[in-house]
């Protein structure tokens, strides 16, 4: 058989939004379509604002879909961007925008059985836990393919730490912001 057969091709499924851990999450997927020769799917899944029913409900959501589309179309090939730069990844890649709630819009996706779905895990610790990781939690009970769950890169605990002092208007302390000892520059 000759020619080129797309549901042939092993692909690697990732869900972005441009949180830092969906970046951590896109790095992940492109490392784990490296190693597996496969293509690379970034998925941005968006909604109406107000969810489905209320642009079902407003006469003016209709007019605003395309514009809605366009600009989740530019914050997905943004954070490409960011994250590949100008080259790409360097491997084959097939980035989607859907029209949807994230968790069954990249179940969807990610349909067939050697597909691998590769999703942030979420913030850790308990009141973070309970508000998010919801699109993490349907991929892992929804997909009929094996599912990666990236964990937080140090760098998103680090900035939510700092973010809680600015909140309390507590004081840093520059000394612990040097876990080492510094480097002398070179002479």
């Amino acid at each position: 058989m000759s020619g080129y057969d797309a549901s042939a091709t092993a692909r690697v499924v990732v869900g972005v939004s441009g949180s830092l851990g969906s970046v951590t999450a896109l790095r992940r997927a492109a490392a784990e379509a490296r190693h597996r020769n496969a293509e690379l799917w970034p998925v941005l899944a968006w909604e109406p604002p107000g969810g489905e029913l209320a642009a079902r409900r407003s006469p003016a959501a209709s007019l605003m879909v395309d514009e809605w589309q366009r600009l989740a179309g530019q914050r997905l090939v943004s954070v490409l961007d960011e994250v590949f730069g100008e080259d790409g990844p360097g491997l084959p890649m097939r980035a989607l925008v859907v029209r949807g709630v994230p968790g069954p819009a990249l179940v969807e996706t990610a349909s067939r059985e050697d597909d691998v779905l590769v999703v942030g895990a979420g913030r850790r610790g308990h009141r973070p836990r309970a508000l998010s990781g919801r699109v993490t939690r349907y991929c892992l009970t929804h997909a009929g393919c094996p599912v990666l769950a990236v964990p937080p890169s140090p760098l998103e605990t680090e900035l939510a730490a700092v973010h809680r002092r600015n909140t309390w208007r507590l004081r840093m302390d520059p000394r612990k912001l040097l876990k080492e000892e510094p480097v002398p520059p070179a002479v």
